[in-house]
């Protein structure tokens, strides 16, 4: 199967643009919209939603990415390999969380070019096309094998103390991983110690408890965090251990 991680949004020609060419290259298994609504040209936080989610979904598995504010520029394409699935798209940070916790993990760079490339498109113009072929098993001259430590790399800390995503209830999920021992998060002048779930605080009040998907995330129960706390991506928070 084929995930799209992207921050084209949900409306727009983007998303069923590059569908189509996916499919004009070939690919005809499964292509699942994971996320449209990424951070838009935050690759930090697009990087910390990456490595959450995609552990996830089965061996074999290609994330088509494409979080990519310095489209047309110099940045390389990339494919990178962690845990059996397949990453495709930007060398600008996207696959840092992934390949920082794999240290068997590969990377090529793409050097194959379609006759028609776009300045702007490249999701579709580009790593569309070689995903369809990846998965294809048609790659020959199309990839070159380069170490991890010719990518492009940051060293943001582990755990992100900054909201990466908000949902469309308004959760406002973290770049802290659960499992880390975090016992409170402060937000503003508000700490919250962890809950298990929603219900383990009155309707319309805040809480902050470890998410289905691997990071610790600030809700309100039957409402909105980002109004309650005025919370967008980026914004910082402060957090204490055990």
């Amino acid at each position: 199967m084929i995930l799209l991680f992207t921050d084209f949004g949900e409306n727009g020609p983007y998303l069923g643009q590059v569908i189509a060419k996916l499919r004009l290259c070939g690919f005809s298994g499964d292509i699942i919209n994971l996320f449209a609504d990424a951070p838009a040209f935050s690759v930090k936080a697009s990087a910390c939603l990456l490595a959450a989610y995609s552990s996830a979904f089965p061996t074999n598995s290609l994330f088509l990415s494409i979080v990519d504010p310095g489209v047309g520029g110099k940045r390389k394409a990339m494919v990178v390999k962690s845990g059996g699935r397949w990453f495709v798209g930007p060398d600008n940070g996207l696959f840092e969380m992934i390949v920082r916790q794999d240290k068997n993990a590969e990377a090529w760079e793409i050097g194959w070019r379609p006759d028609t490339l776009s300045s702007s498109f490249h999701g579709r113009d580009l790593f569309a096309p070689i995903a369809a072929y990846l998965l294809a098993d048609d790659t020959e001259e199309k990839l070159t094998p380069i170490s991890l430590l010719q990518l492009v790399r940051f060293d943001w800390p582990d755990d992100i103390a900054e909201i990466v995503y908000i949902d469309h209830y308004g959760n406002a999920m973290t770049g802290l991983r659960s499992g880390q021992g975090i016992k409170s998060v402060a937000i503003g002048k508000r700490n919250l110690n962890l809950s298990r779930t929603f219900s383990s605080v009155p309707g319309g009040e805040p809480l902050v408890y470890e998410n289905a998907n691997g990071l610790i995330e600030i809700a309100v129960n039957q409402g909105r965090a980002d109004d309650y706390f005025d919370l967008s991506v980026g914004s910082p928070l402060a957090y204490s251990k055990v």
